[in-house]
């Protein structure tokens, strides 16, 4: 591992912990440092797996600037600290959310122009506008809506959404802020000579992340298949053929560390980064494997109304990053329905207070 001291910010939390524990074991040695203020629930499990793993912890906050600074210099930057709700600020004070993932990401751009080293962005897929996407084409093929296969239009056709979609439109207050992250950071590159590589993500899964209904909807399907939980389908009409592709955090690990040896080729760089049409899902599809994963049936509820910020369809066209890296997802949807439940069922006690309701 070229990079030898690594700092990953929002490191209690599913992505960051994952890949900092993945790079310690992948290259003992590094340091590795996550940073993180423990906001979400879960986190104390989160912070036993890192000390397991000889992953060092820092209680900081990136809209502090002086937590960042209390880490020293480092190599390497991955920035996962985000407020990661689409529904973050509807109905309420959008405070925290602009103040971390805006505000953060200055604090941390700031901090790498003083110190230097090179940066990892996780962006997310939602910086692409919500009434285009609501506006495509889709058509009902069994249990899923799909793009017919010779529909096509500018950035989108069957293969999935790509990096030329049209941006002109509202993608919600998140989506925003990442898609102002994401402009800071080309400035900065351009202005301080920085290392950078934007990717932005559609779904990640996999164990250790605690799901909710807005962010993490794998892990909360398969828990509530566990626990005999509760679960409805909800928006566009409540029957659950709204599609999403996945991707495994250790298909995401897998890229990162692709880009990281290889920093001059990807610097500069902005990808589509997900699961892909091939590792994509309906909740009804889900909720079929599920069933099969963990042999346990629940009754499914319908809720038909829709979020105001939600949207019925998004695959990732991977195809420019495949075509720069080799890279492509390996891990399966229901690969990653499996993990989810071995590491539930493992820790089934311990999780029960934070998934089972």
């Amino acid at each position: 591992m070229k990079h030898k001291r690594i700092l990953i910010t929002g490191g209690a939390g599913f992505v960051g912990s994952s890949l900092a524990v993945a790079l310690r074991r992948a290259a003992p040695d590094s340091h590795i440092i996550c940073l993180d203020n423990l906001k979400r629930r879960g986190s104390e499990l989160i912070l036993a797996r890192l000390r397991e793993a000889g992953v060092e912890f820092v209680h900081g906050d990136i809209r502090q600037a002086q937590d960042l600074e209390q880490v020293k210099p480092v190599d390497l930057m991955i920035e996962c600290s985000a407020e990661p709700s689409v529904g973050a600020g509807y109905g309420g004070s959008p405070d925290y959310l602009l103040q971390t993932n805006l505000i953060g990401a200055v604090n941390c751009l700031e901090y790498l122009r003083r110190f230097g080293g090179d940066l990892l962005f996780i962006s997310s897929s939602r910086v692409y506008p919500i009434t285009p996407l609501r506006a495509l084409p889709l058509e009902l093929s069994g249990e899923r809506l799909e793009i017919g296969p010779a529909a096509a239009g500018q950035g989108w056709s069957a293969a999935g959404i790509s990096e030329a979609f049209p941006m002109a439109g509202h993608r919600s207050l998140y989506g925003a802020t990442k898609l102002s992250a994401e402009l800071l950071i080309a400035e900065y590159a351009h202005m301080y000579g920085m290392r950078a590589v934007v990717n932005r993500c559609g779904v990640l899964a996999g164990p250790w992340q605690m799901g909710k209904v807005d962010q993490g909807f794998m892990v909360l399907w398969v828990a509530r298949h566990i626990y005999q939980g509760k679960l409805s389908y909800n928006g566009f009409g409540g029957r659950g053929e709204q599609v999403r592709d996945v991707l495994h955090v250790d298909d995401l690990f897998d890229l990162l560390t692709l880009q990281m040896e290889n920093m001059d080729k990807y610097a500069g760089e902005m990808f589509n980064v997900g699961g892909g049409r091939g590792h994509s899902v309906s909740l009804r599809e889900l909720t079929s494997l599920c069933e099969r994963c963990t042999g346990q049936k629940i009754e499914i509820g319908s809720v038909p109304e829709t979020n105001i910020f939600d949207v019925p369809y998004y695959i990732t066209n991977n195809e420019r990053i495949t075509a720069a890296s080799g890279w492509a997802p390996r891990r399966s949807v229901e690969q990653t329905v499996r993990d989810i439940a071995e590491w539930l069922s493992k820790n089934k006690n311990a999780l029960a207070p934070i998934l089972a309701a």
